[in-house]
């Protein structure tokens, strides 16, 4: 059976579990017996829904980036795949399970109305290895909103990444542009980010194009340092994501998140 078949095979079994359906899995916690003697918790008391331990720093970023970040350095053998975090939760699971055989780690930029529908997947990308940032919460057109909704799209992911992970994750990807306007710049760094993180490779795989072509089009422009754009919940990506492991490994290029590949 083919890589490609295998991944097909996976994600059409994880559709039959997870969160599918749009609802997040079950979170409550047991209640005491009913022999026990302690008093029964006010709503203050409630667990809190914060992870059970915050992650390590990432190492600190070099001097000098700019504001926009489109990709690294050119002299070093390595490529970022960066993945818009929206859609199906099979076919995410699946195209990260993909990612690990093949030794890559990618960074995934999440919209905050899927963490909301599947918080599991927050859990999920960082412990396969891989990168969480923020894409705002609606993946609404944010270059052409006023600074108060712009400025809610960010913080209301940010929130959301930093209840699930304890962090807001290092970078910040504006929705429906590649680049930022000098507001949403601003409103980034306001929210945490110092930098926003834009890209040098589109595989205009939103487009449906085909399997072939979304190959074909980072193929043709990936070279050492790209940021590569890519999006989960697209069948043409996850068929062509072998593919694209196998171009890049053939041109001793590796897959490394944006943190390592700008440090």
């Amino acid at each position: 059976m083919t890589r490609r078949n295998v991944l097909q095979v996976a994600a059409a079994g994880a559709m039959l579990t997870g969160c599918a359906d749009g609802r997040p899995p079950a979170t409550e916690v047991s209640p005491a017996p009913a022999a026990s003697k302690a008093p029964l918790a006010r709503p203050s008391d409630a667990p809190s829904s914060a992870p059970a331990a915050v992650p390590a720093s990432p190492p600190p970023l070099p001097r000098g980036l700019p504001a926009q970040i489109e990709h690294g350095p050119r002299n070093r053998p390595q490529v970022a795949l960066t993945f818009h975090g929206r859609g199906e939760p099979a076919i995410a699971t699946a195209l990260l399970t993909e990612a690990e055989k093949a030794g890559a780690r990618l960074t995934v930029l999440a919209v905050g109305e899927w963490l909301d529908a599947c918080p599991q997947l927050a859990r999920r990308v960082l412990d396969g290895g891989h990168e969480l940032g923020n894409h705002t919460q609606t993946h609404g057109d944010i270059c052409g909103m006023g600074a108060a909704a712009a400025a809610a799209e960010i913080t209301g992911c940010a929130d959301r990444l930093r209840r699930l992970t304890g962090t807001p994750g290092r970078w910040f990807r504006p929705s429906r542009t590649r680049l930022a306007t000098p507001l949403v710049v601003r409103l980034a760094q306001e929210a945490g980010y110092e930098h926003v993180l834009s890209y040098d490779v589109d595989s205009l795989d939103f487009t449906e194009p085909g399997t072939g072509a979304v190959r074909a089009n980072v193929a043709r422009d990936v070279g050492p340092g790209s940021v590569v754009s890519l999006h989960f919940g697209y069948a043409g990506t996850i068929a062509a994501l072998p593919g694209i492991l196998d171009d890049l490994k053939r041109r001793g290029l590796r897959a490394v998140t944006t943190t390592e590949l700008l440090t």
